[in-house]
């Protein structure tokens, strides 16, 4: 017995896809995107403006999914930390750590991406074992911004110190 009709149904995804914020939604380009433009254009000081842009992309990757966001901030605090200890450690130690900030970053991406298919081969070559799939929905733009945090550690070690400051 289905207790919400068809018509009801279309009438929620309806309401419900106002408020997602995609590039070319009303929300995006008429609220969120003046808004941040406005108030970057008006604030003098470089440092802050920057700092204002880098919130603002927080909140707009936070209306996805905001448990994602501590994600995106863990993974990124991780590899500024990388890159300090990259920069400060003797040259000969220094291709491990960026080998283990490429591994890490890399664990993060698989596990996101591959962890189901894992377990789905692992149950059907292996009779006796029943893993059980995980509900992991896929994190936005994980393989983007994994991919540019690994050229960012690779661009450390290369030019032997952080170029890249607010």
């Amino acid at each position: 017995m289905e207790f919400v009709s068809s018509q009801q149904k279309n009438i929620m995804f309806a309401i419900l896809d106002s408020f997602l914020m995609l590039f070319n939604s009303y929300l995006f380009i008429f609220l969120f995107l003046p808004i941040v433009l406005t108030i970057f254009y008006s604030l003098k000081n470089k440092n802050l403006s920057i700092c204002w842009l880098i919130g603002a992309s927080f909140f707009f990757y936070a209306w996805w999914n905001y448990i994602y966001l501590f994600l995106l901030i863990f993974s990124l605090l991780l590899n500024y930390y990388i890159t300090v200890i990259l920069t400060n450690i003797k040259k000969r130690y220094r291709k491990i750590i960026l080998s283990a900030g490429i591994i890490l970053n890399l664990s993060i991406l698989g596990y996101f991406k591959y962890c189901n298919f894992f377990i789905k081969n692992i149950n059907s070559i292996f009779d006796d074992i029943n893993l059980h799939e995980q509900s992991i929905i896929l994190p936005l733009a994980i393989s983007f911004y994994t991919f540019q945090k690994i050229a960012y550690l690779i661009d450390t070690y290369k030019f032997d110190r952080m170029q890249w400051t607010l």
